[in-house]
């Protein structure tokens, strides 16, 4: 006796109870009830091992008394049988008086000719009726007359006392039985064992006797002219539905394995094959199992409840039913991942495995353990070691070769499109970040010290070096491995540029020789250069500037710097047009070499250059201010006394231009030196001071290069370098053109008044000696110093005339250009800008004049 379910004491004993309470026996029940508790509990241990297998034969002897021929020897006086059993168990069949029951009612319909509602042709009644006469009844004799005598009592109504007889015959029963089969067997032409085995062909994409796979239908099917009853084809269609999704699931391991070149296929697609391949290997051996139980016959319908292992189609069906479901969801996989690879063949994979199914959920983690091992092998050596290994591109990081100055910029980036679900954004920069940081160190800074960084991390987060420490499922572990190495790696890093490679000093440098912020270092080179890029920018040489700028380092203070600053410093001629000066094409460079290049950038070090040409601009436009204040100065006394010694007229009219060019250029300084002041106070000294508390803050090269553009930004912003202030931009260097304009017609106007008095002196002094010689014919009327003097006077005075008129076009210029200007400015959205209108309007002057602006 082979049980077909599991061992479980308690579960038995509870079906014995229910099948005794179910046929009416709720005393038998109680009293089973009674009688197992004592059995359970008062029996010495070790006397009964098993005692879930004493009641299974207790139960199955009750149900298979007619296989023993046990007679009943004992009734009791209300009609149940004694228990065969010793200990008391009841048996588990009814009364007699039900089986004496049944038998009066088979008989009757038999004396009908009717049996279950069947016709039942008149031999088959006679022989049934024989077999009862003959007290057989499933191999226990039957005392005909008490049978008899119980008919006569039933027909009687006799209700006193119950008649005793054995259980009822089943002949007839076996008899429909077996017509029953002989009918199916006449509506079916091939047999149920036969399309048992053609299914089990089919689900290993095999095509069976008389299964087999239609292209047209795209599955298996039972053809048309094989005469079966329609159910039978739907569960033939039913069951070999798990053959089409396993020909899908086998076809696509076929041609993954087989296609070439592997780029097609990679590694992750390999462990999904391998996977597969692995759950076909279970389904293998579940249909070796099957096909050893289709071997065996299908017993008759009422064989079915003694009969041992066999398949039927139904059968077939409830051991389909958890392979249906895996065979399903990998076929599903398989549609989803035909065209996918790596990072996303990975992702698309995970999405299925969000299921609420214990089942798939944990056949979807087996699978994906297989499926994401190539890729979290990537993971632990890209962030640990620096080595992208990802032959066939699958990982969610790409390199491309670059310049060492490009390697933390182009280098590597992500590849959204290979980024699995399971793996955050976040998450997958920080990856990003560390293992380019680890080759930033190794390539462009010629480190080692991140090896121990590195070893550290992964001590610190609990995940050895080793392959296969990180899985599936494990991303809390891969995060505090991502985490651990980024901030030993990165800290490592900025140590090594602070310290190392003194970014600080290097930025420092450039504040004060590129934007200007050494200020005799600049006094000391407008004033070496100057002379020379007053000179056409053709005839100018690169290498008498560069020795002129190791002029001016050596006589201001810049002298005392890192001789590796200073060597960095050069001088830079930028491409010219025809007609350029020296003064359009000179500027400043810093040569940042490796590491320090990836900060200052080729345009990073452009936009240096940008502010440069401005701030040089400025400082060019101050000094010319501060040439022409130099020549102003001694005339104010000059004219002064040239009025008073010589000619009264000239001296009012020099008087009154000299005054008109202090005022012009008193307006002009005002504006040139309050621009300065803001431009180098509350743009470069602040920007200079925020990003040194955001250089202390970074936290790896990120955050510094961040730090540093907005650094950069703000200064471009708030000098009215950027794309929103292109304008205003336009307007200052026309302004800046306009002043040099000034201080040429300032030139030359004091030139020829240097000249208009030398002429002058000399014609006083010729007068002089004229009175001492008064025969001398130079001395008569209508002579060359007469008539000299005269000319003299009226071409300075035409001189002085002109030169007023230019100045005056100059002012109103100038002013309108300076309105136009100072009107843009609250337009502006930088609110810094409101500092330097501040300072330009600050008695509302302008306002005043212009009160719509």
């Amino acid at each position: 006796m082979t049980p077909p379910i599991a061992a479980d004491e308690a579960s038995m004993a509870e079906s014995i109870k229910r099948l005794l309470a179910a046929q009416g026996n709720s005393s038998d029940a109680l009293t089973f009830s009674d009688l197992y508790s004592k059995f359970s509990s008062k029996i010495a241990p070790g006397s009964i091992k098993n005692k879930w297998s004493v009641l299974y034969m207790l139960k199955v002897i009750s149900e298979d008394r007619k296989n023993h021929k046990v007679r009943s020897d004992s009734r009791t006086s209300n009609g149940i049988f004694a228990s065969a059993v010793s200990g008391g168990l009841p048996a588990l069949f009814g009364s007699e008086r039900n089986y004496n029951s049944r038998v009066l009612r088979d008989r009757e319909k038999l004396e009908k000719g009717w049996s279950d509602g069947v016709t039942i042709d008149n031999s088959r009644v006679l022989r049934n009726q024989g077999n009862l006469e003959k007290n057989w009844s499933d191999g226990f004799g039957i005392d005909s007359s008490r049978v008899l005598s119980g008919r006569g009592a039933v027909e009687k109504g006799w209700s006193g006392g119950v008649l005793m007889v054995s259980k009822d015959p089943e002949n007839i029963r076996d008899i429909a039985y077996r017509e029953f089969a002989n009918l199916l067997k006449e509506e079916n032409e091939v047999s149920e064992e036969v399309l048992v085995r053609d299914v089990l062909y089919a689900c290993q994409g095999i095509d069976g006797k008389f299964v087999k796979f239609d292209k047209n239908v795209d599955g298996y099917v039972l053809p048309d002219t094989v005469r079966v009853p329609r159910a039978t084809k739907i569960m033939v269609r039913k069951l070999c539905e798990l053959g089409w999704l396993f020909r899908k699931v086998k076809g696509y391991i076929s041609e993954s394995m087989d296609r070439f070149p592997a780029e097609d296929v990679g590694t992750v697609g390999q462990g999904f094959c391998a996977a597969l391949q692995d759950e076909l290997s279970e389904y293998y051996n579940l249909l070796t199992v099957l096909e050893a139980q289709s071997m065996n016959p299908i017993p008759l319908v009422s064989e079915s409840a003694s009969s041992g292992n066999y398949l039927s189609l139904r059968r077939l069906s409830v051991w389909f039913s958890e392979p249906m479901v895996k065979m399903r969801l990998m076929a599903l996989l398989v549609d989803s991942c035909k065209v996918l690879r790596g990072g996303a063949m990975a992702g698309a994979i995970h999405m299925h495995a969000q299921h609420g199914d214990p089942l798939v959920h944990d056949f979807m983690k087996r699978l994906l353990h297989r499926v994401c091992s190539p890729l979290f092998e990537m993971v632990r050596s890209w962030v640990l070691e620096g080595e992208l290994e990802d032959i066939f591109g699958e990982f969610f990081i790409l390199a491309q070769p670059v310049k060492a100055e490009s390697l933390w910029r182009e280098g590597y980036r992500l590849h959204s499109g290979m980024l699995p679900s399971f793996i955050p954004q976040s998450l997958a920069e920080r990856i990003l970040r560390t293992g380019k940081s680890i080759n930033f160190l190794r390539v462009c800074c010629e480190d080692r010290g991140w090896a121990d960084a590195a070893t550290e991390s992964a001590a610190a987060a609990g995940t050895t070096t080793t392959r296969g420490a990180l899985g599936y499922g494990e991303t809390n572990a891969l995060e505090s491995l991502v985490t651990e190495a980024a901030k030993r790696i990165d800290k490592h890093l900025m140590d090594v540029l602070y310290k190392q490679y003194k970014f600080k000093e290097h930025c420092l440098a450039i504040k004060r020789y590129l934007l200007l912020g050494q200020g005799d270092f600049v006094q000391y080179l407008m004033d070496t250069v100057g002379p020379e890029l007053s000179e056409p920018a053709n005839t100018i040489s690169s290498f008498k500037l560069a020795g002129l700028l190791e002029s001016a380092i050596r006589s201001s203070n810049a002298q005392y710097d890192d001789p590796d600053i200073l060597d960095r410093l050069r001088v830079k001629m930028m491409a010219h047009n025809t007609g350029d000066q020296g003064w359009d094409v000179f500027s400043l460079d810093y040569d940042a070499r490796v590491p320090l290049n990836t900060v200052f950038t080729e345009s990073v070090m452009a936009q240096y250059l940008k502010i440069f040409n401005f701030l040089w601009k400025l400082r060019r436009v101050e000094h010319a201010l501060n040439g022409a204040w130099k020549q102003m100065k001694p005339n104010a006394f000059t004219c002064h006394h040239f009025s008073i010694s010589c000619n009264m007229q000239l001296g009012c009219s020099y008087f009154l231009t000299s005054r008109r060019c202090q005022v012009l250029w008193d307006d002009m300084n005002h504006f040139v030196t309050n621009l300065q002041y803001y431009i180098m106070f509350e743009v470069l000294e602040v920007s200079w001071s925020t990003f040194l508390k955001e250089m202390e803050a970074a936290e790896d090269l990120d955050d510094l290069l961040a730090a540093h553009e907005t650094y950069l930004d703000s200064i471009v912003e708030k000098s009215l370098l950027g794309e929103r202030s292109r304008t205003l931009y336009k307007n200052l260097f026309v302004l800046f053109d306009l002043i040099l304009q000034f201080r040429s017609h300032a030139d030359r106007l004091y030139e020829g008044i240097f000249e208009l008095q030398a002429k002058t002196v000399e014609a006083c002094r010729d007068k002089g000696k004229s009175r001492l010689h008064p025969n001398d014919k130079t001395s008569k009327p209508g002579s060359w110093v007469t008539e000299g003097r005269k000319a003299l006077t009226q071409r300075a005075i035409e001189f002085l005339r002109n030169m007023e008129l230019d100045l005056d076009a100059i002012s109103k210029e100038y002013s309108s250009l300076l309105e136009g200007f100072i009107s843009q400015l609250p337009l502006q959205q930088h609110i810094d800008l409101k500092f330097l209108l501040f300072r330009l309007d600050f008695s509302e002057f302008y306002s005043r004049m212009h009160p719509n602006t």
